[in-house]
């Protein structure tokens, strides 16, 4: 639904991975190599999604993980997001990269808000962003470390002249896409709300804050500015990003409360691993002293109880709500989560469990490794034709 109502290159943009999209493809093929094993005769009459993360009640183990320029989707599509996991009972995330402020989604949406920030090369911006967490309520604060420089995305050389113009096929095929054309780009191209204000008046646009965005890229990051962080914010501190143990560790060492184990929806760097793969390692280094989240391919309810029987403690969704975002609003985003639900559920019953806590490694067998081909994804394939 989502891909009939969009123009070919903002499904591009929701779809797209790095350079050959390798990582993309294997946040999908992990999953397939971990077969779970049921067990019979247990009362599953009765059964419940609820779990705790961060000190707090979920309604199930799901996080709306943080998305840039939600509002290509659908207009105002962050609030949108933050209003289904509101109803869902759910944490929303907000991107410093989302097209709606994060005053304006506190506001219009609330609920259990997180704010994703980069450390960035100006700290008065960062310092800047965190105050407005603060006085929007956020309960967590999520800091992306897997971006010090921008990923090679080739595939937007199919939708862009350069980096400031789409191609004269984008443009004819955005204009032959009515529905997206009159209820998103018609009634003004969203722009960033959370870093419009570092921005000079007149460059406001979607391009202008890419490009500031890309200009203060942080490559000299480490830790010594986390600890840093960790003293100055006084809520839950989540780290995303991380894949290697050690790094894990060290995060645990200094004390942040949570870890979004990702490689950026295979957007960054090519040829990775999955967090699925790490994810029973990074649970063994931490020993329990973080609270493991974990993103990357998660499309079906039996993908949320792999992680779950790993260790994780809750599912960062991405383009699982997307989807739903761009095919029907917040009508669709909340039908992408009860989606989700419904599968979980269902699930544990078929597993013989009736909570998730009864999830564990032994419910799961690695199925040795086949040989999987190197052509690209089907999606990628129905990218490329002209839409």
């Amino acid at each position: 639904m989502a891909r009939r109502r969009l123009p070919g290159f903002v499904v591009e943009y929701l779809e797209g991975g790095a350079e050959d999209e390798q990582t993309l493809r294997r946040n999908r093929d992990a999953f397939g190599e971990l077969r779970l094993v049921h067990r019979v005769l247990v009362d599953v009459s009765a059964r419940t999604l609820r779990s705790t993360l961060l000190g707090q009640e979920l309604t199930m183990p799901l996080v709306i993980g943080p998305t840039g320029f939600n509002g290509l989707y659908w207009r105002h599509g962050d609030i949108a997001l933050a209003r289904a996991a509101r109803a869902a009972g759910v944490p929303f995330t907000a991107s410093i990269a989302a097209s709606d402020s994060i005053e304006e989604i506190a506001k219009e949406a609330g609920g259990r808000l997180w704010m994703m920030v980069l450390v960035l090369r100006d700290p008065k911006i960062s310092e800047r962003l965190i105050e407005r967490a603060e006085a929007a309520g956020c309960e967590a604060l999520v800091i992306t470390l897997d971006a010090p420089v921008y990923g090679n995305r080739t595939w937007e050389t199919r939708n862009m002249r350069n980096r400031g113009s789409l191609a004269w096929r984008a443009r004819f095929d955005a204009l032959v896409h009515v529905r997206w054309l009159f209820g998103v780009l018609l009634r003004g191209l969203p722009g960033f709300g959370n870093i419009a204000e570092f921005l000079p008046p007149d460059k406001r646009g979607p391009l202008d804050g890419a490009r500031y965005m890309t200009g203060q890229s942080n490559a000299a990051l480490t830790w010594d500015a986390i600890r840093a962080l960790r003293e100055r914010w006084k809520g839950k501190l989540v780290l995303k990003g991380i894949l290697a143990a050690s790094d894990a560790a060290e995060a645990a060492r200094i004390g942040v409360d949570g870890i979004m184990l990702s490689n950026h929806g295979g957007r960054q760097l090519d040829a990775e691993v999955a967090p699925i793969d790490v994810l029973e390692e990074v649970a063994a280094a931490v020993a329990g002293k973080v609270e493991l989240i974990v993103d990357g391919g998660f499309r079906r309810g039996t993908d949320i109880a792999k992680a779950l029987a790993l260790g994780a403690r809750a599912v960062a969704l991405g383009r699982a709500t997307l989807y739903g975002l761009a095919a029907g609003g917040e009508a669709g985003a909340t039908r992408a989560l009860e989606i989700l639900r419904s599968e979980l559920d269902r699930t544990l019953a078929l597993l013989g469990c009736t909570a998730i806590e009864e999830l564990s490694p032994d419910r799961l067998h690695r199925r040795g490794g086949e040989p999987r081909s190197d052509r690209p994804a089907d999606t990628r394939r129905l990218r490329s034709q002209p839409r």
